[in-house]
């Protein structure tokens, strides 16, 4: 979801308008607008339509265990994220889907653009191996 559009470094403004009072989902990380331009909701209500459509599509049922990501559109504070995250881990242990790794940060961005995303990840062990394996790259580090 955005708040505001990216700005396209070769066009050099952004590309499409949204009013102070509403808000892009399903927006593309390129700068194309979304599929639904709604309102402005508190972060807890935009938490819960981001996260429902994604919880559905697995679908994730009780007992799974899941890696949360929160990603930035790249204008978006941490401290805001960090709500989305709250709400969103709260929602997934309501529905009993286990929060075991987790993400949260800037990480996928377009210029400029108000936002975040939401992704979760169905993990096994095999997965989880993987996630928790040394990385060392200019995005994430751990265990190196």
């Amino acid at each position: 979801m955005a708040l505001t559009s990216c700005t396209v470094p070769h066009v050099g403004k952004p590309t499409f308008d949204l009013p102070d009072d509403e808000m892009e989902i399903g927006i593309g990380i390129h700068g194309e607008p979304g599929r639904v331009r709604a309102k402005l909701k508190s972060a807890d209500e935009i938490t819960e339509m981001l996260l429902a459509p994604v919880m559905e599509d697995l679908p994730y049922r009780a007992g799974d265990e899941v890696l949360l990501f929160v990603n930035s559109m790249g204008g978006t504070p941490l401290l805001e994220l960090f709500v989305v995250y709250g709400k969103a881990h709260q929602i997934l242990n309501k529905a009993e889907i286990k929060v075991t790794r987790c993400l949260v940060g800037p990480y996928i961005t377009s210029l400029e653009m108000a936002g975040a995303s939401i992704t979760l990840l169905k993990l096994d062990s095999e997965l989880t191996n993987l996630w928790d394996a040394p990385v060392l790259t200019p995005g994430l580090r751990w265990g190196a």
